[in-house]
């Protein structure tokens, strides 16, 4: 069955003790406030950096990094998808999967969550 995705959103990945920091600097840096979806106080949006993607801080248990959202009408599809080119699921939270990428890097696969206008113009449909 036939499934669409698009790469939505770039995280800078922080932790928990240099949170307020790193939000002050991508603020101040960006010309942006930074805003906490509601009921995930784990995430900073910095909206409007880049048109079309989320830019966002998240609070981690970990060192920092960086990681990728591809978010899907069908995550499970988009999941063997991304495998059959090469990489691995290495864990998964909620509804969201993680994966390592080659070149080392992390990626998660996620339901979708940008407006029908967004995912209708910049999704890819895969058969």
């Amino acid at each position: 069955m036939a499934h669409r995705s698009r790469l939505s959103t770039i995280l800078i990945d922080v932790p928990k003790e240099e949170t307020g920091s790193a939000a002050a600097f991508w603020s101040a840096a960006l010309g942006v406030t930074p805003t906490s979806p509601p009921g995930e106080p784990q995430f900073l949006s910095l909206p409007g950096v880049l048109p079309g993607l989320t830019l966002a801080i998240q609070s981690i248990d970990g060192t920092a990094r960086y990681h990728l959202d591809f978010e899907t009408d069908d995550v499970e599809a988009e999941t063997a998808r991304l495998i059959a080119l090469g990489a691995e699921q290495i864990d998964q939270w909620l509804d969201c999967h993680i994966l390592r990428i080659p070149g080392g890097q992390l990626a998660c696969v996620i339901p979708r969550h940008s407006d029908d206008a967004t995912f209708d113009r910049l999704a890819t449909r895969w058969t």
